[in-house]
């Protein structure tokens, strides 16, 4: 009984909210109010989490946009460079068909040019071998000097030389070279001339003679006095200035040991085996005149060097001319005869070397029966000097 009165008096003694409220239910409104404020505070970190990846997404906008803008200016230019890339190669097209065409063109020019070569080959050799044959005529010597004294005692030769000029001479036609030229123009000027040929009269037809266009020209042929050309060096395991060197001093001794003295310069040209030395004295390379192999002691042995002057030409004064025979004439209209051709030669060659006839001595003769000949005339003397006979 006592117990129990103890306990509700403990009963009695708890306190109480003033509203009623009792102290159980203020702890669990606490712990309520804690738990909003976590939510709270975990809903504003979710908020700020929400805005930072807004704006992450954002910024990733703003750079993919960029990204975007880049890649379409990007096909932009690709798509430009494809354009001049397919222009260009429509260009390029073009002008390979051009050049096609070109190239076309040029192949049927070269055949052409082949075939024109091939048509003209004949008289380009006959050309050939008529400026081979030709002459030069030594003149006289020029001595070069500079304020009255002589500069390197360099020779300076001058030839001249003229083309030998053809005549086609037909058949049934005559030359005749005279001695006097007032001959043959007295016999030009009679015209017509009545020819005794085997007991026989012809009337023969007496015409001037006039030379087709050449040419004529002087050469001047200046030798060195101070260089020589050195040719056949023999190809040696040494280096191309040790070479140069061993030419140096083979060539300079003195000039009791036929050599030149003191060299200025060696040109040496190892592939061609060639060399030019020149001397610092003048008239030095008039040492080695009339030396045609000269010795060259290299790597134990002794080899013969081709020595020959060192010289230039020059073209001058070259120019076409045009000359009328005055000592030559031109008979037409031989007729046939049954005597062979010699004997006709020698029948007129005896009728024009009577003064009766108006002739006179004869330098040179031909008659063509048959066929064709070509008499060559040279410009310095005006007279048939070698002729060229063949049919035609």
């Amino acid at each position: 009984m006592e117990g129990q009165n103890q306990g509700e008096d403990s009963q009695s003694m708890v306190p109480t909210d003033p509203h009623g409220t009792s102290k159980e239910e203020m702890e669990k409104g606490k712990e309520e109010m804690e738990k909003l404020k976590e939510e709270l505070k975990m809903w504003k970190k979710r908020v700020e989490e929400a805005e930072n990846t807004k704006r992450d997404v954002h910024l990733s906008k703003l750079i993919a946009d960029e990204d975007y803008d880049r890649a379409e200016r990007k096909l932009t230019e690709l798509e430009e460079q494809e354009k001049q890339h397919k222009d260009r190669m429509i260009s390029f097209e073009r002008e390979l068909l051009l050049l096609n065409q070109e190239n076309t063109e040029l192949k049927k020019g070269i055949e052409k040019l082949k075939e024109d070569l091939k048509e003209y080959s004949s008289q380009d050799n006959s050309i050939q071998k008529k400026v081979a044959e030709m002459k030069l005529k030594f003149t006289h010597l020029e001595e070069m000097k500079d304020g009255g004294a002589d500069v390197d005692m360099d020779t300076h030769c001058v030839f001249g030389a003229a083309t030998k000029i053809p005549f086609r001479l037909n058949q049934k036609q005559a030359l005749l070279t005279f001695e006097d030229e007032e001959v043959a123009q007295r016999l030009t000027k009679m015209s017509k001339h009545c020819v005794n040929l085997d007991n026989r009269t012809a009337n023969v037809a007496v015409k001037p003679f006039e030379l087709d266009i050449g040419f004529q020209f002087e050469l001047h042929v200046t030798v060195s006095g101070k260089k020589i050309n050195v040719s056949e060096i023999p190809e040696l395991p040494i280096p191309k200035d040790w070479m140069r060197d061993k030419l140096e001093l083979s060539f300079y001794k003195t000039e009791q040991a036929a050599g030149g003295g003191e060299i200025e310069n060696v040109t040496y040209n190892k592939g061609a085996g060639t060399a030019v030395i020149t001397f610092l004295k003048a008239g030095a390379s008039k040492n080695f005149v009339g030396c045609s192999k000269y010795p060259f002691y290299a790597e134990g042995r002794c080899f013969n060097l081709c020595v020959s002057p060192d010289f230039g030409v020059q073209l001058r004064k070259f120019q076409p001319y045009c000359r009328v025979s005055k000592k030559t004439i031109l008979l037409k209209g031989i007729p046939e005869v049954e005597e062979d051709e010699e004997s006709v030669q020698d029948m007129i060659e005896i009728h024009f070397q009577k003064p009766s006839n108006g002739g006179g001595e004869i330098e040179k003769i031909k008659y063509i029966s048959r066929g064709a000949a070509y008499v060559c005339f040279e410009e310095d003397t005006e007279n048939a000097t070698s002729e060229i006979t063949g049919n035609s």
